[in-house]
Parts: C-alpha cells; structure tokens; sequence
C-alpha cells in the first residue's frame, strides 16, 4: 500500500518513491548532462524529506549549476560527486547534520583537515579512499592507513619525521563523522565504526614555554620595531592568561573597564563559550596588573569601540584577517611575532602561544593551588592544567622543601 499522498514541495530534479514506512527521496540529473560528463552524481537522499531538500539545494544543485555555466569546476572531494554510501558521501553528510553545523569555526577547520587527509589518500589501484564504500574500510584498514599517515618522508622515501598530532586529529573527525551518519541512516552503514579504539597514542611534543625575562626581551624588540600592540598582547596572554585568537579578533575596547564595571575586564573565551569579568584592583584600591593597565588605558582613550589590538601602521586595521565571516586567519600575526622572536635573538621554537604557557607555568612557580590556578586560567577541570603548567626545577625544590620540613616536624613531634 502506498503512502498518503505528499504536497511537499520539491527542488529540482528531486523525486520521490514510494516506500512502506513511507517516502524515498531521490536526486537525478538529466541523461543528457550524465553523457556530457557531468561530475555531479544522481542518487538516493534518504528518507528524511528536510534532509533531502537541504541537500539538494545546498550541495547538489549548486555544483551542477556551476558545471553547466563553465564557471565553477566541481572536484573529485566534493559532496556533490560522491556516490552513496562512499567516504565522501559520509563526510558530506555530516556536515549537512546540526553536530556540525553548530560547531565553531576551528573545530570545523580541523575536521575538513582530517577529511582531506584521510578521504584524499590515494590506494594503491589510483583510487582515492574518498571513493571508496564504506563496506570495504574495515579495521585493519584504518590501521594500516594510520600508520602511513603518520610518517613524513623526504623526495627519496626517506623517513625524517611524524606528524602525530594531525594524524590523530584526522581519525577523531573519521571517528566522529562515522558515528553522527551511523545515527542519522540507523542501518546503513557497517556496524562496526573503524576508526574507534585505535589507541592513538598523543604527540610528547610540548608547547614551547616562554620564560618572564623572554617576555620582557619580547616586549621590549617589538617595542623598538614599532609594534607595540604585539608587547601589549603577550602580556595580556603571560597575565590573563588568554589565546591569542580571543586577544586579537574578540578583545573589544569597551569589554575594557566599561562604565558598569570600571574596575574589571570582561574576558571572553570563544573554544569554551564562556566568559568572565577579571578584577583590576585589589580590595584595598591598589592595581593588580600596572604595566598592562597603563598601555591599555593609553590605548582606549584614543578608542571609543571596536578592536583593542590593531595593527600598528597604514590604517590601523585588525590583526587577524576573515576569509570567511566566521573563520579569523592570524597567519600576518604569527609571521610578525616570528620577525620579532628572531630580532631579538630568542629560541626560534617560540610562538604566540608560548607567553600564554608561560603564564600559566609561573603559577605553579607561585605556588598556587590548583583552584586557583582553574580560576585564574578559567579551567574547568584540573586534567587539563599538566598540559599548561609545566613542570620546572623551582617546583622541585619548593616541593622537597616542604617534604623535608613536614620531615622534621613529624620528628620533633614524636620526641
């Protein structure tokens, strides 16, 4: 028995079949077009009709339209040429699914990443894994690949490094995209996900830690270079202990001691979606960062809104550039901080981030409690502070002074 009528409406080239638990959707391009060459292939959308028309519209129909105007080449990646149930096609429907489309832009650069990786690996037949169906990438598979991913080689095949991190990165996003497309089409894909328990093992690689007198040589090269908002930002990141993605594309002039708030800053973290307001005094009046508060209160009497950080030439326009609205590119500011790291005879492994972790590594010097170093850096949980605070000689001393002194007191005491 058919189903009930549909006065749904359809996009182009888009059918429906009957089915008994109700209705198919299918995409089909003219044959026309098909023995022309067309990239873009005809098949099922699934039985899920908003999914189908999303598809359809947002992915299929764009690249045919392209293709028949000559102005917009499809590649052999695109969603719009993978055959169902393939790699792509597994990929392209997790992006389309709302676990995707909610996620913030770094985390969605990540995962095309790790797409491009592992769905653009050419097999051995000339064949990308993109193509392949899903049926036929088992475990053993996944492995394989993993362990030939990892390894970088010279021209001559020579092995010279890893790549582990990214690797790693890569198989989450397989792990990820197979799970949320296993749940949106219960059936249709292998029961068993091949890229889960892979017992990835993570980089050893540590970032580079920057100490308080690299930050003032930093500070003081940037200075004489004519970039004083660089001097600026590496303090604000060794002392509010904040990326440089939220310093430079999400630190605003009036997040500054607004008029509610005179006395705090409004800081604002973008990976974690959360904010919170940092005291500038102390209950007795006197100021808690002076060095910062000076260049920073310099800085808003010249700014009414926007960017706190701009860049320091031409018209003053922000460091980080937006290809796409939603996705900051800071390549500029990374090769400006690199510049000034150099002329000033630094560790050439120095970046941005590592006056971030040198902050957080003089509150373990400190002496400060995991509570208040979670508050200080924002931190939800203690596992992540190993990753942050590093481990140094000081804190090896303080601690087996405290050992020998807890020592002796037991002694004394049971005299």
């Amino acid at each position: 028995m058919k189903p009930p009528r549909s006065a749904l409406p359809l996009p182009r080239y888009v059918d429906r079949k009957p089915l008994k638990s109700g209705w198919s959707y299918y995409f089909n391009v003219p044959s026309l077009w098909r023995k022309a060459g067309c990239p873009v292939k005809s098949g099922p959308l699934g039985n899920e009709y908003e999914a189908a028309v999303r598809r359809a519209e947002t992915i299929l129909l764009p690249a045919l339209d392209g293709w028949r105007a000559g102005v917009d080449a499809v590649p052999a990646s695109s969603p719009a040429t993978a055959s169902y149930l393939t790699l792509d096609w597994m990929f392209g429907e997790y992006r389309s699914d709302r676990r995707y489309t909610k996620l913030d832009p770094k985390s969605k650069r990540n995962h095309e990443n790790g797409f491009k990786i592992v769905g653009g690996y050419v097999l051995k037949d000339g064949k990308r894994l993109g193509e392949k169906r899903l049926t036929v990438i088992d475990t053993a598979l996944t492995d394989d690949l993993y362990e030939k991913l990892l390894v970088i080689t010279d021209a001559e095949g020579k092995v010279i490094g890893e790549r582990r991190t990214t690797v790693n990165h890569a198989m989450k996003s397989c792990r990820r995209a197979w799970n949320v497309v296993a749940r949106r089409h219960p059936g249709k894909l292998p029961l068993v996900n091949p890229f889960a328990q892979m017992g990835l093992r993570s980089s050893d690689r540590e970032t580079p830690t920057a100490t308080f007198e690299e930050l003032k040589t930093f500070r003081t090269k940037a200075s004489e270079l004519g970039l004083q908002s660089l001097a600026t930002a590496a303090l604000i990141g060794w002392e509010w202990l904040q990326r440089g993605e939220d310093i430079f594309a999400t630190f605003k002039a009036e997040h500054y001691r607004p008029k509610e708030r005179s006395n705090m800053v409004r800081v604002i973290d973008e990976k974690t979606r959360s904010e919170s307001w940092i005291p500038l005094f102390d209950e007795t009046g006197v100021a808690l960062y002076p060095e910062l508060m000076a260049e920073l209160d310099a800085i808003k009497r010249e700014r009414i809104g926007g960017l706190m950080l701009c860049r320091d030439w031409g018209e003053r326009g922000p460091w980080p550039t937006w290809p796409k609205p939603d996705m900051p590119d800071f390549t500029h500011m990374t090769r400006k901080v690199k510049e000034v790291v150099r002329a000033a005879d630094l560790r050439d492994e120095l970046s941005f981030t590592s006056f971030r972790h040198g902050g957080f590594t003089e509150t373990g010097d400190a002496e400060l409690t995991d509570r208040e170093i979670m508050a200080q850096g924002r931190k939800a949980t203690v596992k992540t502070l190993p990753k942050y605070v590093k481990r140094t000689t000081k804190q090896i001393i303080t601690g087996t002074k405290k050992r020998r002194a807890a020592r002796t007191k037991t002694d004394q005491d049971s005299e």
